[in-house]
């Protein structure tokens, strides 16, 4: 059945009133079901248009199925306001359904609010199943009495002046609302809104900054050197794929490169799981540096096949790698945050093809060491996960899409201690931390000559003294660009804060904050802009939020990570 608040042209008004009043005291609970049939592994695919486009009308309208929408949308119902939660596929829950469950969590004593409640809901706050997750998140927008629009891609923003009336989606569907809240990983709703973004990394410059822009990483890097040519040593032969010809620059300079993506991957054990597929549009040569790598180590060095520096790190369970060489599909991901849908779905494929490939590579191929081989095969994809994928996870890891530039730019100064902001809607606390953007060839002395080596670029690790608040100021748009428009995931910060700030749990926590200032912004007839900062506390500290960092162990008692 169609959400209660559901309204059709053909619905005469006396149902029209009896499912809004059902749905506004929450005698109803609103059905979840996508639309289509399996579309398999995509990020986008045809969805058909609505023969009969509906409206739903809400106080607040969520855009978005990370762990920041559904804290927003449950948030919104628990304090009284109606709300509806659209979603770009058939998930909610973002990475947390999605194989990210080992949960970064920095400080887990500066986690509070409904953050805190579903991870003691999960039973533990650290390696729990991704079905579980998104079960649980499920259950919460259930009891919440939360309409779920799966399958529902934003197409266009009606505005009137600086402020949002409706959202339009590709099958003709609308929500109309009062506020309306941004819970993207890339930040789509904000961009058609007419607000501003930054894509990439700012130089150092921009705010002042140590850590930003262009770095060769000290982290994650090759372990001895490794020529960059498809010929050692003849720049004439081009270089080996996945390297970048771009000449080195002076770190700290800007770009618009992006960290890079990849699938969480989780793995059982192969007796229990699905072998690695070979994807179709397979081609070993993908893998020549990787293969490089592994085959011209020193004679006296020693391969740790699981240490996490190396080409491939494996575990049951939740498992991501993110060498100089790993699943991170290094200079593949540049163009997703501001693609269309249907290039996007291409990069999805491409990731795909990449990850999968080097997961078939890894476990067939001979001219890798068997040792190594025989470890990989020791894994398999799960038969009781991402059933409708194959055991694969059903989206990519999104680590950085646009990122909000309002009126309060959180930056590395706020992640050291060195500001406080004054206006705290949540606490951050973990490393700011970037996977890498790209390769580069830089020269060195090898075998006592000068020579070329490629070495990776952008991981960043640098670890914050102790827990530091998130601004309002960050989650919300300047006024004269939108007056009813909260951002609690692409959050206004430089590239190396949003290192620190993206952790799912502070997602959670920013959007329950975010909805919590939108009913307040209904009640007082005013913009965002306008909430009274110190009634907003009063209330997220009467919701368990941990505003300013003190540190209490969780009020209740989760398993231990």
């Amino acid at each position: 059945m169609p959400p209660p608040s559901l309204i059709r042209v053909s619905v005469p008004i006396s149902a029209f009133l009896a499912t809004t009043m059902a749905y506004a005291f929450g005698t109803e609970i609103p059905a979840i079901s996508p639309t289509t049939p399996n579309p398999g592994l995509r990020y986008y695919y045809p969805v058909p248009a609505a023969t009969a486009p509906q409206t739903l009308h809400v106080d607040i309208c969520v855009y978005g199925g990370t762990p920041g929408g559904v804290g927003a949308a449950v948030q919104a119902r628990r304090i009284g306001k109606t709300s509806a939660l659209a979603v770009f596929r058939r998930h909610v829950g973002g990475l947390t359904s999605a194989g990210l469950t080992s949960v970064d969590l920095g400080k887990k004593e500066s986690i509070g609010g409904m953050a805190e409640e579903f991870l003691n809901r999960m039973g533990t706050w650290k390696d729990f199943r991704s079905a579980d997750a998104e079960k649980t998140m499920r259950t919460m927008l259930t009891e919440a009495g939360v309409p779920v629009w799966f399958e529902r891609r934003l197409d266009r923003v009606e505005k009137d002046g600086n402020r949002i009336r409706a959202l339009v989606f590709e099958n003709g569907d609308r929500i109309e609302a009062d506020m309306f809240i941004d819970a993207t990983y890339e930040g789509d709703l904000l961009a058609r809104a007419g607000v501003s973004f930054h894509v990439g990394r700012e130089g150092n410059a921009a705010y002042g900054e140590e850590f930003n822009g262009y770095f060769i990483a000290y982290g994650h890097q090759f372990r001895f050197h490794v020529d960059p040519y498809r010929r050692p040593g003849d720049p004439a032969s081009g270089l080996l794929p996945g390297i970048s010809a771009e000449p080195l620059r002076a770190e700290g300079t800007g770009d618009k490169l992006v960290q890079a993506y990849n699938f969480r991957m989780w793995l059982t054990t192969a007796a229990e799981g699905r072998a690695f597929p070979k994807p179709a549009a397979y081609n070993r040569d993908d893998y020549a540096l990787l293969e490089r790598y592994i085959t011209s180590a020193p004679a006296d060095f020693v391969w740790d096949w699981t240490y996490h520096h190396g080409p491939v790190k494996l575990n049951l369970g939740d498992c991501n790698s993110a060498g100089p060489v790993s699943t991170d599909f290094i200079g593949g991901s540049n163009r997703w945050p501001e693609a269309g849908y249907a290039e996007r779905e291409k990069i999805f494929q491409a990731h795909v093809t990449y990850q999968q490939g080097m997961m078939w590579y890894l476990a067939n191929d001979p001219a890798i060491p068997e040792k190594l081989r025989n470890h990989v095969n020791t894994f398999g994809l799960p038969r009781d996960q991402f059933e409708e994928t194959d055991g694969w996870s059903h989206e990519l890891y999104v680590r950085e899409g646009r990122r909000m530039i309002a009126d309060y730019v959180m930056t590395e100064h706020n992640c050291l201690g060195k500001i406080v902001a004054e206006d705290s809607v949540g606490l951050a606390s973990y490393t700011m931390d970037s996977h890498h953007t790209s390769r580069v060839v830089m020269k060195a002395i090898v075998n006592g000559r000068l020579g070329e080596i490629v070495m990776a670029e952008g991981n960043v690790e640098n670890p914050t003294p102790k827990p530091y608040p998130v601004s309002y100021r960050a989650i919300i748009p300047r006024e004269s660009e939108c007056s009813n428009l909260l951002v609690p995931v692409a959050v206004s910060s430089s590239h190396i804060a949003f290192g620190s700030i993206r952790m799912e749990p502070v997602f959670m926590i920013l959007g329950q904050s975010a909805a919590t200032a939108a009913a307040m912004a209904i009640d007082s007839k005013t913009s965002v802009q306008e909430v009274e900062y110190s009634s907003l506390k009063t209330r997220l500290l009467a919701d368990r939020q941990r505003l300013a960092w003190i540190p209490l162990q969780p009020s209740s008692s989760p398993a231990e990570n």
